[in-house]
């Protein structure tokens, strides 16, 4: 028995044996706790200027238009330079954003609009990060641990959503809310200590793509061509149009629904954050992707929100509320390992870019939708929106799969 629990614990945390990659998990701890503190107050603030849920969404879509519109372009980048050094860049830059509207509020100067414009610049240096740093893991750990890496960094983030809510409820009730953007503000100082910290002869530098004409284009074409990419970033579209728009639902649903205030929602982000870690290293521990995993969990997302959407009391929502962070994180750790192992490798970057294209560049249309439905009708109606699509989703996924019997995706480094 013992020595089969020493197996799962080695394949479950199997990455953590890179120096590299321990560096990085833990400044990405650091990092996306202080996000997810500045995704809470953001909403909080917004709410306390507008009382809007339309707002909210529309805010969320300034955030994420950049992801829609320049994501392709930084995966582009991604293809083309240093990793590390786009890293410590684009980090350093979203530093100087937080600090900026952490003032702007302590000072009593914040308006929407200033909210609005902040938002838009975390959304484009989010289009250019985001590639670099979803390919950086595998130039990290190589490509037998990927699935693995990945997983544990999606774990790492959610762990961070237990924590950074939390902190956040309590800040706010005590202090305010500027605190937790200068919070965040420094927290990006962890992960530009990790890039420099890292040592470079331990990485699995991919190949760089040398500049030439039609680059975006030849992107989305091989995405497009590819049937486990083409399936796999259609279900992902749908999901992040209308599912992943819980900085929306939940501040609606704990204010308007339940009347809980800000504590009510640093409790449900709290739970989904600790259902995603549990959820997140079990995945970890299965080993590779596949189409099929990648559908049943879907089917559970979705099921999950449906449930969240009906409970008819915050205690029994706060019940299913590490389901819903369990079956997420599967989503997206499973589904970003499919993309990037199916891939190659000169074309990574741009594949991943249109990942968040898929999660987020496309709340600009589905989070005003969801915030819209969220004030006029009712937060559990925007919910149970989410959930339909994700069962839609995991549909179109069976049917798809199912008419192509050729899908498959290639996990293991080929002999020499």
């Amino acid at each position: 028995m013992n020595v089969r629990i020493a197996e799962v614990t080695g394949r479950t945390f199997a990455s953590l044996r890179f120096r590299n990659y321990r560096l990085y998990v833990i400044s990405q701890l650091i990092s996306f706790s202080g996000t997810w503190m500045q995704g809470v107050a953001e909403a909080w603030l917004v709410l306390q200027l507008t009382g809007s849920g339309t707002q909210l969404g529309s805010v969320l879509a300034f955030q994420f238009l950049p992801m829609l519109l320049l994501a392709p372009l930084g995966g582009v980048i991604a293809d083309r330079v240093d990793k590390r050094r786009l890293i410590i860049l684009t980090q350093s830059i979203a530093g100087v954003l937080a600090t900026t509207l952490g003032v702007l509020v302590l000072t009593g100067a914040v308006e929407l609009w200033m909210v609005y414009a902040i938002a838009a610049g975390f959304g484009a240096v989010g289009a250019i990060d985001n590639p670099a740093r979803q390919t950086f893991v595998m130039e990290m750990v190589g490509r037998e641990h990927l699935t693995n890496a990945v997983t544990l960094n999606s774990v790492v983030v959610n762990a961070a959503r237990a924590i950074g809510p939390a902190i956040a409820g309590i800040v706010i009730a005590t202090v305010g809310v500027g605190e937790c953007f200068l919070f965040n503000g420094v927290s990006y100082l962890a992960v530009i200590a990790a890039m420099l910290l890292i040592r470079r002869e331990h990485l699995h530098p991919a190949m760089r793509t040398a500049r030439a004409k039609g680059q975006l284009r030849e992107g989305f074409r091989y995405a497009w061509n590819t049937p486990v990419l083409r399936v796999t970033l259609v279900m992902l579209t749908v999901i992040g149009m209308l599912t992943y728009n819980f900085s929306t639902t939940l501040p609606l649903l704990s204010e308007f629904t339940f009347h809980r205030g800000a504590t009510g929602l640093a409790i449900m982000s709290s739970l989904m954050g600790a259902g995603a870690v549990v959820g997140g290293l079990f995945v970890a521990a299965i080993g590779a992707p596949t189409m099929r995993r990648l559908i049943g969990v879907e089917v559970a997302f979705g099921l999950a929100v449906i449930g969240v959407a009906l409970m008819p009391t915050a205690a029994l929502t706060y019940v299913l509320m590490p389901i819903v962070g369990a079956a997420s994180v599967g989503t997206i750790a499973l589904s970003n390992s499919l993309l990037q192992l199916t891939a190659e490798p000169q074309l990574r970057g741009r594949v991943i870019s249109l990942f968040g294209m898929a999660i987020m560049g496309t709340t600009p249309i589905g989070g005003p939708i969801v915030g819209w439905i969220g004030e006029h009708v009712d937060p559990r109606a925007a919910l149970l929106v989410g959930g339909l699509a994700a069962l839609a989703a995991a549909g179109y996924g069976f049917v798809t799969t199912a008419a192509l019997p050729q899908i498959r995706v290639r996990t293991r480094v080929p002999a020499g």
